[in-house]
């Protein structure tokens, strides 16, 4: 397969350096220094007997290619495959499943995906367990004769539930079951997946990935080429591809993942230090914290905290108000870019969820999201400190 991970030569290189040295990154044909954008739909055919390595843009576009090899070697996988949009990423991983099978799900996964697997799935017979993934038994409880798949989101979204991924992976695998997780809040700059045993990771490359509010991406990887071939025969068959322009576009965020990462998570241990000391906050999540639920199986299986930080002013009059004051951030669905970007889960990524489902799941009408962008650490508290000070 064209989007093959190849060779083993980058695989005592450090993280930065596969960043800009993953192996796609010269073109061959001109030694030029960036990915030729290939904006082509279709490629002639020089020799019927000898058909060219690409014929259609939908099964395999040069640009893409280098792109899905690049999340491939980050993640340590075999194959990798990048989408229209994360949704199309999850939706087709999903979609390895058939009529009458049933999938293990965290409780509380992000929004679109809750809504595909209650409203779009249901009607594929293909029927979903939400279960809280920090206890280990109601895991293993949720498991039925037709089980065959479990979908893991650590951290979770939006209040940063850690799972255990190598002993929910190692249990699944005792039964055959398939793994997939979405590593969209860790990046395989601090979490790597198929490492721990998981089968599929899946990103919605439009966040911390392409970093910059300007691509709509989703990314897959295979742990192994059987999965890797499925997985391709559903893009090909779905059509659900990047072009070839976001591509190329990705990958040039992707390059600066790991200094944006690194800038972002040291504000957002600052902001949520300084927000778990405010008396107009009831709650602050981010695994950074000494006293964050099963922060020590977070600290095992990634190498940092990341950059998003959840808490709760106590109710929705209050979320509202803070996100009338505030300057600095957007005010906006979506996460992970140079820019904060504060989100109301309620009303925004998690609106898709029933009410009582949400409240559930701790995602109150007093909740908040914060994305950590690139601004300096004092003037994003000082701008929270006017918000919540009332």
């Amino acid at each position: 397969m064209s989007n093959h991970h190849q060779g083993k030569s980058n695989e005592d290189r450090r993280f930065a350096t596969k960043l800009i040295h993953f192996g796609k990154e010269i073109d061959e044909a001109t030694g030029a220094s960036s990915v030729p954008i290939y904006q082509a739909s279709t490629f002639h055919h020089f020799d019927l007997d000898n058909p060219p390595a690409h014929d259609y843009s939908r099964s395999g576009n040069p640009t893409r290619e280098a792109l899905e090899h690049y999340i491939a070697v980050l993640e340590g996988g075999t194959n990798g495959f990048a989408f229209a949009s994360g949704m199309a990423a999850i939706s087709t991983a999903f979609l390895l499943l058939s009529a009458g099978d049933h999938v293990i799900v965290t409780e509380d996964v992000y929004g679109g995906t809750y809504r595909l697997l209650t409203t779009i799935l249901t009607r594929m017979n293909i029927e979903s367990t939400f279960v809280d993934m920090t206890d280990f038994e109601q895991v293993k409880a949720a498991l039925k004769p037709n089980t065959k798949a479990v979908f893991l989101e650590t951290p979770s979204n939006p209040t940063l539930k850690i799972a255990d991924i190598a002993e929910i992976s190692g249990w699944a695998k005792d039964r055959g079951l398939l793994t997939m997780l979405d590593n969209t809040f860790m990046t395989p700059y601090h979490q790597r997946p198929i490492e721990l045993g998981i089968d599929i990771v899946i990103h919605s490359a439009t966040k911390f990935l392409s970093g910059h509010s300007d691509v709509l991406a989703g990314l897959v990887v295979t742990a192994d080429e059987t999965l890797g071939r499925r997985v391709k025969q559903l893009q090909n068959g779905l059509g659900t591809v990047l072009s070839a322009q976001e591509s190329w576009l990705l990958m040039r965020g992707m390059k600066t993942l790991q200094v944006r990462m690194e800038a972002s998570e040291a504000s957002a241990a600052k902001l949520a230090e300084w927000l778990s000391k405010h008396p107009g906050v009831e709650k602050v999540y981010y695994p950074g914290l000494a006293d964050h639920p099963r922060r020590e199986i977070h600290e095992k299986q990634s190498r940092g905290c990341g950059a998003v930080v959840s808490f709760d002013v106590g109710s929705g009059e209050r979320a509202r108000r803070l996100l009338g004051r505030v300057k600095l951030p957007l005010v906006a669905v979506s996460l992970g870019a140079v820019e904060s970007i504060l989100s109301y889960p309620a009303m925004m990524s998690h609106a898709s969820m029933p009410r009582e489902v949400r409240l559930a799941r701790g995602i109150t009408d007093g909740l908040v999201r914060y994305s950590v962008g690139l601004e300096d650490a004092a003037d994003l508290i000082r701008d929270l400190d006017q918000a919540l000070d009332n």
